[in-house]
This record gives C-alpha cells, structure tokens and sequence, in this order.
C-alpha cells in the first residue's frame, strides 16, 4: 500500500469517527426533554412521576428541581422550565409577571395534601387548637406547660417564607378574623427557618421541645402528627374538609399543553390508574378513586 492510499484510508476513518460522533451527538440533542422545577413539597410526586414517565419513553429526560414554590413560578415565567411544581396557587404578582413575558400560567392540580402540625414522639401534648398553633408561632405560647405539655421553651420550626408550604400554614394558620377584620399574624423572631419539609422533619425528630409543620407524606413513626380541633390528619380528614390546614397541590403549564405531548402526558398522568397508586404510595391524597 502507498503512502498516499495510507493517508486516505486514514482520512476516511475519521471522516467515519466523527460523523457517527455527530449522529450520537444528534441524537441526544433529539432527545426530548422535561424540565419542572419548584415546590419541595410537590418534588417527591413529580421525581416518582418523573421516574414512571422516563421508564415509559426512554426517548425523554426528565429532570426534577427543588427550590421552592416561589422560584418554580420564576422559573416558569422565564421559560427555565416546562413545568412549575407548586403548593399553593400563584400570587397575582406572579400572574402579572407571567403576563409581561408572553407566559401563560395554567393551574393542573395534581393531588390533595394537609399540612400535619409535627412534634417529638416523646411529647405527651396529643391535640391543639387551631388558636393554640398560632399562639405558640407568634411567641404568645412559649413553653410547652401552657399547652398542656412538660416544662419546656418551645422550639419554634417553620419553613422559609420563598415555600409554598410557609405561604399556606401563614393564610390557613396566622391569618384569622378580629372584630370581622382579617388580621395575619407575624411568626416571632425567634422561629428557625429550615429549607425543606424533610429538613422539618430532621429538626422535630431530633429536637424533643420542637414544632414544626410539613407536607402530609412527610409524616413517620420519627415525628408525631397532633389533632388539631380535634381532628386528625389524613387523607379522608383532608378530603372531606373536616382537617383545617389543608390545601391543593399544582403543576403550573405555560399554557393548556398541547393534546398528547410530553407534558400534556406528565401534568395528566395524576388522572391515571397509575398516577394514583403512585400519589397514595408517597402519602398524597388523589384527586380520583379508581
């Protein structure tokens, strides 16, 4: 063989090389994505969704962010992501915001959920009321001995004030009527702030003069949920109205999603056999009964 031949069959080798390169590369650029971001509290539903879905359409990438309701709808509105994980409903500003930017934010609610009032396993106080809550996550009730407990200073844990669980316990829990006047009532200076419902939990379970709050699929044998008014959490107290601290859980869309696409599939996959099974599993409430 000739130099020259040498020199050719090398050139068309990685002439070769780098279009099959280029085909792997076009491929994965092909590759449809999803990307949601958002609520800590709607994560858990969308990473089990997300898990499902990929299983199912191993052709799409699917990716799951936590950080908060908040910035979910910051997320949405400059287009960062398909879908907005939240756990409360969108302020006005957020729709305003959305609005200016040519963003279209459609509600898809995905489950039910309560929002358990958490103690240590080894605190004796069973039930507060909903006025009892408030008092103590304004420092009006600061030692347990006043609810009913030992005597202890309360260690008051709340989550940070971007979530959308902070949002809710503030408009179900600090906001109440005086003289008919709604009055939202501040959370003391001396709460903690932590950034997750799992970091709630983590703070309760190991701190014995500790209350917290955090989504209902939060709630295990490390922490103790109370009756508050004399009902429990669960998923039939939640959906039969009777638990106070309750709320819907949401998927927000730039506009309805287009019939039969990916995430017009994912933000519907809750209405399926499947998407309640999944719901149920985690310790969410569905929104169907199959």
């Amino acid at each position: 063989m000739t130099l020259t031949q040498k020199l050719m069959r090398t050139l068309a080798a990685t002439l070769l090389v780098a279009w099959l390169g280029a085909g792997v590369a076009m491929a994965a650029d092909e590759a449809e994505k999803l990307v949601l971001d958002g609520s800590t509290t709607v994560g858990p539903i969308a990473k089990a969704f997300a898990e499902y879905y990929m299983s199912n359409h191993p052709d799409v990438n699917v990716t799951v962010n936590e950080s908060g309701s908040g910035n979910g709808a910051k997320s949405l509105i400059n287009s960062a992501c398909d879908i907005a994980n939240m756990s409360r409903f969108m302020k006005d500003s957020e729709f305003a915001a959305a609005v200016e930017k040519g963003v279209k934010p459609v509600a898809h609610v995905v489950a039910m959920d309560g929002l358990p009032v958490l103690v240590h396993p080894s605190n004796p106080v069973k039930e507060l009321s909903l006025e009892q809550v408030r008092k103590i996550y304004t420092g009006e009730i600061a030692n347990w001995s006043e609810a009913g407990g030992p005597d202890q200073a309360i260690v008051i844990v709340s989550r940070d004030t971007n979530s959308g669980t902070y949002e809710t316990f503030h408009e179900l829990v600090m906001t109440h009527k005086v003289n008919g006047e709604s009055v939202k009532e501040k959370i003391t200076d001396g709460a903690e702030y932590v950034g997750s419902n799992g970091a709630v939990r983590a703070r309760v379970q190991s701190t014995p003069a500790a209350i917290g709050y955090a989504g209902l699929g939060f709630v295990d044998k490390t922490v103790k949920a109370l009756e508050i008014d004399g009902v429990y959490p669960t998923p039939e107290t939640v959906t039969s109205g009777k638990y106070a601290i309750a709320r819907p859980l949401f998927m927000f869309t730039n506009g309805y999603p287009k019939l039969g696409s990916h995430t017009y599939q994912f933000v519907t996959l809750h209405l399926t056999e499947k998407g309640q099974e999944i719901i149920e599993d985690i310790g969410f409430v569905p929104v169907t009964k199959y």
